[in-house]
Order: C-alpha cells, then sequence, then structure tokens
C-alpha cells in the first residue's frame, strides 16, 4: 500500500471539515477525489500534503507516518488550480525552482528540466515568461515544476478550473498518459463527474467531510453504496412513492420510499416499439434536447418527471405526443443505502403461433 489514511478527522471551529475519513491507494494510481463543494476535498488534500494538520488520525506514505513530517520532506508535489508560477521567472526557472532551493547541482537541473521540457511539450517555451503562454501552457508548466523534484506523490487541487473547455479536455488525455507513463501515484481534486470519470483509475467520493465510497468509476456508477453517491454520480430523477409505478407494487419497495431513475433505465416510444408493453406507463413527451449522439426526452408519467435517452435513428417524437414508457429498473434509496430493483414485469411477450 503505498498511501494511507487513518481515521482523519479536522475541524475548523464548529465545522467539521473532515470526519473519520480512511482510505488507501495503491501506487501508480490516478485517484479523482470528486465532492460537492465544501465537502472536504481540498482539506483532505492539504492534510495529505502537510499544509494542514489533522486533529486526530494518521497519514501513512510507504508504510511511514508522516504527521509530523514538514511539507518539503513528504517526497510530495502539488499543482494548484491557480497555477501559482513565479512571474518574474521564465519557464526554464519555474520547472527547475524546487531543484535550486535542494541546492541540485546545475548540470543535474540541465538535465532534468530538459528531460521535463520535452515530457510535458514545452520544448522551444523555456526562456518565455508566464504571461506570454496560453493557459494549458502554464498548467504544463505547473505540472513540470511539482515533478522536478521526482515526487513520491503527485496532488493536483482542481488543475483544469481554470482553463477553457476546448483545452481542459485536450490536458485531461495528456494528464492521464503522463501520469501511466511515469508511474507516479497521483489525486486529484475535481467537483467535474465528467473530468473524474475519464481521467480516474479509481474515485473518492465525499460529502460533508466524510468518506461515501471509494472504487473505480464504472462501479461507482453501477453500483453505488449510499443514497448521496446513488444521487450524485450521473443524471437522475428522484421519484417518490415508487411502489405505484407499474411493474414495482409488489417487490421491496416500500411504501413512502423514494427512487432515483436514471436516464438510461427508461425506455420510451409508440406502443408498438416497447417489448413489455405490459409493464409500460403512459406518458406525455414535454421536451426535447439534442444531445449530439442521441435525444434527452422529458416525460411525464402520472405525477413524475422522467429524463430517457433515445436515439437519432428511431422515429421522431414530438413535445405533447402521447408514449409508452418503460422503467426497467430504479435504485430505491434510504438515508444510508441505496439498492436497485428490477421492474418485474419485463417478461417475453406473449408468444404468436403461426
Amino acid at each position: 500500500m503505498h498511501i494511507e489514511i487513518r481515521n482523519v478527522s479536522k475541524s475548523f471551529g464548529n465545522h467539521k471539515a473532515v470526519s473519520n475519513v480512511s482510505f488507501s491507494i495503491n501506487r501508480g494510481k490516478l485517484v479523482g477525489l470528486l465532492g460537492p463543494s465544501g465537502g472536504g476535498k481540498s482539506t483532505l488534500l492539504r492534510i495529505l500534503a502537510g499544509l494542514e494538520s489533522p486533529d486526530s488520525g494518521e497519514i501513512l506514505i510507504n508504510g511511514k507516518i508522516v504527521n509530523d513530517v514538514a511539507p518539503q520532506h513528504r517526497g510530495i508535489g502539488f499543482v494548484f488550480q491557480n497555477y501559482a508560477l513565479f512571474k518574474h521567472m521564465n519557464v526554464f526557472d519555474n520547472i527547475a525552482f524546487g531543484l535550486t532551493i535542494r541546492k541540485t547541482s546545475k548540470a543535474e537541473i540541465k538535465e532534468r528540466v530538459n528531460e521535463l521540457l520535452d515530457l510535458t511539450g514545452l520544448r522551444g517555451f523555456e526562456h518565455r515568461y508566464p504571461h506570454q503562454l496560453s493557459g494549458g501552457q502554464r498548467q504544463r508548466v505547473a505540472f513540470a515544476r511539482a515533478l522536478a523534484p521526482r515526487p513520491e506523490l503527485l496532488l493536483l487541487d482542481e488543475p483544469f478550473a481554470a482553463i477553457d473547455a476546448k483545452v481542459r479536455k485536450e490536458l485531461r488525455t495528456w494528464l492521464k498518459q503522463l501520469i501511466s507513463t511515469l508511474g507516479i501515484t497521483s489525486i486529484f481534486v475535481t467537483h467535474d463527474q465528467e473530468e473524474a470519470v475519464e481521467v480516474a483509475d479509481e474515485m473518492l467520493i465525499v460529502q460533508q467531510g466524510k468518506l461515501e465510497q471509494q472504487g473505480t468509476p464504472v462501479s461507482i456508477y453501477t453500483d453505488p453504496q449510499t443514497a448521496f453517491v446513488a444521487g450524485f454520480i450521473g443524471h437522475s430523477s428522484l421519484i417518490e412513492q415508487p411502489n405505484r409505478l407499474r411493474g414495482f407494487e409488489n417487490t421491496e419497495v416500500a411504501s413512502g420510499s423514494r427512487a432515483l431513475i436514471r436516464p438510461e433505465f427508461v425506455e420510451v416510444g409508440k406502443e408498438r416499439e416497447i417489448a413489455f408493453p405490459s409493464a409500460a406507463e403512459k406518458g406525455k413527451v414535454r421536451h426535447i434536447f439534442f444531445r449530439g449522439a442521441h435525444l434527452e426526452l422529458d416525460v411525464q408519467v402520472g405525477e413524475n418527471r422522467l429524463s430517457a435517452h433515445r436515439s437519432l435513428d428511431q422515429d421522431p417524437l414530438q413535445p405533447g405526443d402521447e408514449v409508452s414508457v418503460l422503467i426497467h429498473r430504479l435504485y430505491v434509496i434510504s438515508e444510508e443505502s441505496a439498492t436497485m430493483v428490477e421492474n418485474p414485469l419485463k417478461v417475453d411477450p406473449t408468444p404468436v403461433y403461426i
């Protein structure tokens, strides 16, 4: 185990920023720390870096407790949201900064900086100053500077937040390839679900200072362990009294419970298009949104509003159309858990004998 957090808590006055959090990360993993604003993400990152001290608990790197180890001696590189480059230094000197204060030899500094210039695609920019660079280039300089001292762990606090959408997407791909090449353990804070799912090998979901779930993006999306994770990851419709929906009347869905239904759980179309018409509700299309590769439908089913996807290859629907709505499955949520329930009415249609 490379990185381990054991029962760490941190309060600021009466605010519990981190509450009894424990997790471990294997060497070489790129981990996304994801959650809503104020959930404790940046505080956890700063505790790992040694910029904040936990009130209780232990931080271990390579099996060694580092609670009392100064930030500069933890072997950690930190990339900040706003780059934090030195304006009076050119690219070469910014990258070399950590090595310079360690009194590394000039020959070794030159060799390492040149290596990183090539690795980060900054060759030819070494004599430019930060104001002469684009946002993406400045962020690459920040990555290179953090990597120069060969850290054991790379921490990134919302590394792409200050960059426009197109460049941000390019940098995400670049970062994943870079981390894979270097094999360095990395943790990045983000509130962008798409970013976390696309880049991370694993995700840590936190809210109100507590760790809700750890796992791969796929496992967290398909098997959320708490009600918060089920509602936070992906897009869902919240349904009151799901036991009133067709097919779920006699399941483990309790009266008075609530459910989350994701768009991919819902099939919408004319009755002839639905494979299990006896399991379908009647609904009405309220709005249709073009999403590029598919359409997103806003459908009224009784008192509930659901979202569903529809292929561009299917016959077009219009707002106001009466449709059949088949809910394949849903997540029943309680205060602490989320349980997937399949629609038991989905059985083979009555066979036709010729």
